[in-house]
C-alpha cells in the first residue's frame, strides 16, 4: 500500500512526469518513440508524464539514459 504522506508522494510523480515531459520535447521525440527506445509502452510514458502512474527506480534511469540526463535531473522542481 502507497502511503502519501501530505501529497508528497504525488508531488514528485508530478514532478518526475513533467520533467521527462520536458527533455523529451527539448529532444523532439514522441511518446511513441521514447516508449520504442526504452521497451516501454506508449500509455505508460502517458501516464508518467500525467503523474498518474508509478515507476521504479530501474525505469527511471532507463528513461534518463534514453534522454540523454542523470536521474537526479528528473527530480529538479
Amino acid at each position: 500500500m502507497k502511503r502519501n504522506f501530505g501529497g508528497l508522494l504525488m508531488n514528485i510523480y508530478s514532478i518526475l512526469g513533467k520533467n521527462i515531459k520536458k527533455f523529451r520535447l527539448e529532444k523532439h521525440i514522441t511518446q511513441e518513440e521514447l516508449a520504442e527506445l526504452c521497451d516501454f509502452h506508449r500509455t505508460f510514458i502517458s501516464s508518467i508524464e500525467r503523474g498518474k502512474k508509478g515507476i521504479s527506480l530501474t525505469n527511471i534511469e532507463i528513461i534518463a539514459n534514453k534522454l540523454n540526463v542523470k536521474v537526479y535531473m528528473l527530480f529538479l522542481e
